[in-house]
């Protein structure tokens, strides 16, 4: 690539929804009078989903208007609004359903996002890869709802909800409840996401309970990949493509080394209390955890910190997936340029289209060849992006993005 080139940019890390009214066409008829009392009661407790902020997450044209200003051609969209029936967003683990009626409610509202959600993305063609949600109580219908999503082009695939511990769900290492799921994502090859959150314990109203969450919400997160290589789904859907995203990036290499160890001692170390508790679960797997990630693995890198950067080898280069995570508060928006240019200048251009969108468009089916026109119109110059960012090169503002902090001015 030359410098007037400009970069394809694929956030794979973008969230949205419909306004709370928006859903009710989507649910059923005999749930109609039931969701007009609930939202009609509901205390939105989200202020960035209120006036002028909210419409980001539903309005397309001008969600259309941000991205491209930003240089980003197209996104894949993770939930971020509140479903019908939900007490809070449905990114997150939910306080507990009251009841059976209550827990059929919150599917039916699940559903009624999944439906808005496809119509949202057919608004922009090839630009937009909507992740189907689903809930776990009831496998046979989440299978019955990834068929749904993958009929009607929710290309991003499915979100994976958390199991966080004393949920009353079986955990995710429970091969035989989950084996359906796992199935089916690889027959249709939809991507099974896990974003970070997800699988964290539900806040409760102490000040010091959301401190506690933002320190251990990775940590939660990253469960999903020892529990999905110990249940063996990796082993027996070597098809299957699973991505973490928002979760950070620095913690892959040092992870799977850790894992390395303890599976090679589980299935080597004759006689220790690794082999005794392991032997049995690695006599069924055939690679180490560093060859399952290789082989199926990928990584939301939402705002990639720049000292992460040189990691990208060790990582997989073909496994990272940038991210604006607009419209978060940490999003790299409006300081999108100013991020890339944090974060790649002197990165080899092959390496930063691979980062910026080749990978993206590999595990959830973007036509580069169809957005390159766009790229071309919108995306960021090669050469700008390879102008480092020096401290004091963005306002103090931007340093709500991960990625700029340092770079503000004092």
């Amino acid at each position: 690539m030359v410098g007037d080139d400009r970069y394809t940019v694929i956030s794979a890390d973008c969230h949205g929804g419909g306004a709370m009214l928006d859903y009710r066409p989507y649910l059923p008829s005999h749930l109609h009078a039931q969701f007009d009392a609930w939202a009609d009661s509901y205390d939105m407790i989200y202020p960035d989903l209120l006036g002028d902020l909210g419409t980001r997450n539903w309005d397309s044209d001008r969600r259309l208007a941000d991205m491209e200003a930003d240089g980003v051609v197209a996104e894949v969209i993770y939930p971020n609004t509140v479903p019908p029936f939900y007490p809070r967003s449905s990114l997150t683990f939910q306080p507990p359903a009251v009841d059976a009626a209550d827990v059929a409610r919150r599917w039916a509202g699940l559903q009624a996002h999944n439906r808005w959600l496809a119509d949202f993305c057919s608004l922009t063609p090839g630009r937009r890869a909507g992740i189907a949600q689903i809930l776990l109580h009831d496998i046979d219908a989440a299978v019955a709802e990834v068929r749904w999503a993958k009929a009607n082009g929710l290309t991003g695939g499915v979100l994976l909800p958390g199991v966080p511990p004393n949920c009353g769900l079986p955990e995710l290492y429970d091969g035989a409840y989950y084996e359906p799921l796992w199935q089916v994502c690889e027959e249709l090859s939809m991507p099974v996401n896990h974003h970070g959150g997800s699988a964290s314990p539900t806040m409760t109203e102490a000040v010091e309970s959301p401190v506690i969450f933002l320190l251990e919400i990775t940590w939660f997160s990253h469960r999903a990949l020892t529990h999905l290589m110990v249940s063996g789904a990796l082993e027996r859907h070597p098809e299957m493509q699973l991505v973490f995203t928002e979760q950070g990036t620095a913690w892959i290499p040092e992870e799977l080394a850790r894992l390395d160890y303890f599976f090679h001692r589980m299935r080597t170390a004759v006689g220790s209390q690794e082999h005794v508790w392991g032997e049995p679960v690695m006599s069924k797997l055939s690679l180490s955890p560093s060859e399952y990630f290789a082989r199926q693995c990928n990584v939301g890198s939402s705002f990639i910190r720049p000292a992460e950067v040189p990691l990208r080898h060790k990582v997989g280069l073909d496994k990272i997936m940038w991210g604006s995570d607009y419209p978060h508060k940490e999003a790299s928006t409006p300081y999108t340029l100013e991020t890339l240019r944090a974060e790649f200048a002197g990165v080899p251009h092959d390496e930063v289209a691979m980062m910026l969108g080749g990978n993206a468009a590999r595990v959830y089916g973007f036509d580069l060849e169809a957005l390159r026109p766009i790229a071309q119109r919108i995306g960021p110059r090669v050469s700008d992006v390879d102008v480092p960012l020096l401290p004091g090169d963005v306002p103090m503002e931007a340093e709500k993005c991960p990625a700029l902090v340092g770079f503000g001015a004092k």
